[in-house]
């Protein structure tokens, strides 16, 4: 069975946010605390750790929802939507500007908080997967360095040139410094049967 999603709702009329709560519970929804001010918002999103937060920009006390944002968002990446009823562009250009999954202007219907929710879910669930694939493809790329271009070989030793032009460098030597390969010394059969005639005689 699938755990509910549990919301952190910040909102700072009692009224509005009865009736969100109300709202957010018939569409299946948890909400795992509210919240007035800023500083409630911040202390009970460490508290709780929902898995999102709808939070209105004008709160009572010193910080609006906007600055409540940025502070949870820069040790959290959990989905914020704002719920407001400005419509002013440039409080808007401020909100996006921390990176918000949604921004729903009151009043709304029902449907449209539904759909900001599960949108923002989605959203949040891609990212998590992008970033866990990212994370694997650097630490492929950090576990490999390769050789490319052109290599100053010797013809008749066959050491490699260093990169200051004036040393030389046996091949798995060079091949080492510039790569995580290494090497497992052998003899192939062909050198073998040139250095040691001998032996390849009597095992004949």
């Amino acid at each position: 069975m699938n755990r509910k999603i549990r919301l952190l709702v910040v909102e700072d009329d009692p009224n509005v946010s009865t009736v969100l709560c109300a709202r957010l519970e018939s569409l299946g929804y948890e909400v795992a605390a509210t919240a007035e001010t800023g500083l409630e918002a911040i202390g009970r999103f460490y508290r709780h750790h929902p898995d999102l937060v709808t939070m209105d920009i004008l709160l009572k006390g010193e910080m609006n929802g906007i600055e409540v944002a940025a502070r949870i968002s820069e040790r959290s990446d959990v989905p914020i939507i704002y719920m407001t009823c400005l419509s002013d562009r440039k409080v808007f250009e401020r909100a996006i500007a921390t990176n918000p999954y949604g921004y729903i202007i009151k009043p709304y219907e029902i449907n449209e908080l539904r759909s900001a929710i599960e949108i923002a879910r989605v959203k949040y669930q891609a990212a998590v997967e992008q970033k866990a694939l990212i994370a694997q493809l650097q630490k492929a790329l950090d576990k490999v360095k390769t050789l490319s271009g052109l290599l100053p070989i010797c013809a008749s030793c066959k050491r490699i040139r260093n990169d200051d032009n004036q040393t030389w460098q046996a091949i798995e030597e060079y091949i080492a410094d510039h790569s995580n390969a290494d090497f497992t010394h052998g003899i192939c059969p062909e050198c073998a049967r040139r250095l040691y005639p001998d032996f390849y005689k009597e095992r004949k």
